[in-house]
């Protein structure tokens, strides 16, 4: 594994399990090769650094009520809480080489907009009774209204929970209710990692695809 492997994917092995595992659930043909998800981490950084306005941010609920939400809602001020969480793990950025904890506490403790979350259900689904734990999460934290509010106001936005427990519904009856997205590599892991597919395959191949024009890393490879 070279260095850049282990610096942008921070774990390969558990990285390329889960490539695996999508695999064998017919998501994808083959698995993309670990340079390809090292490309799928640039894409993603590329994203924080240009489009930040589409991580943690809401264009569909009010802020809660309550001077906590208010302040949280600055997402440097959140960013600490959520590590405190294990919620973040801000160099994990594909979410394949966390564990399922942490995954759990991701989903639990860090506001995705619309449909968002689904990325993230995607992987859990890979994993046996991720989703019945979430599920269990979600309704323990019915019954826990103090851990239920500090929640609420760290993800900022009103109703997150409500939606999230509606989507892992509709997500478990049918998965491709909520992949009609599915193109979008922002929004499903699916689309992603056929994203990952169409890369070239090794830095030399990508430094080629570059020089002629042909790559960019939001767009990937253009022919």
């Amino acid at each position: 594994m070279s260095w850049h492997g282990r610096l942008l994917l921070v774990h390969p092995k558990q990285v390329a399990t889960r490539l695996e595992q999508a695999r064998l659930a017919g998501w994808i043909p083959n698995c993309p090769t670990l340079w390809q998800m090292e490309l799928a981490v640039l894409r993603m950084w590329h994203r924080l650094v240009f489009r930040p306005e589409t991580i943690g941010k809401s264009n569909t609920h009010p802020i809660r009520s309550g001077w906590r939400a208010k302040l949280l809602v600055w997402r440097p001020l959140r960013f600490p809480f959520l590590l405190a969480e294990g919620a973040v793990s801000p160099w994990d950025m594909t979410g394949l080489a966390s564990s399922t904890k942490r995954l759990l506490q991701h989903l639990m403790a860090a506001h995705h907009d619309g449909f968002q979350f689904v990325y993230d259900l995607e992987i859990l689904s890979l994993e046996p009774s991720g989703l019945a734990q979430l599920r269990s999460r979600l309704q323990a934290l019915e019954k826990d209204s103090k851990r239920a509010d500090w929640l609420g106001d760290l993800c900022a936005y009103a109703h997150y929970h409500r939606d999230l427990s509606h989507g892992l519904a509709c997500f478990e009856l049918n998965p491709e209710s909520l992949l009609s997205s599915t193109g979008d590599p922002d929004l499903s892991l699916r689309a992603l990692l056929i994203w990952c597919l169409a890369q070239p395959a090794s830095p030399a191949a990508t430094w080629q695809a570059w020089r002629a024009g042909q790559y960019h890393l939001q767009h990937g490879l253009r022919t």
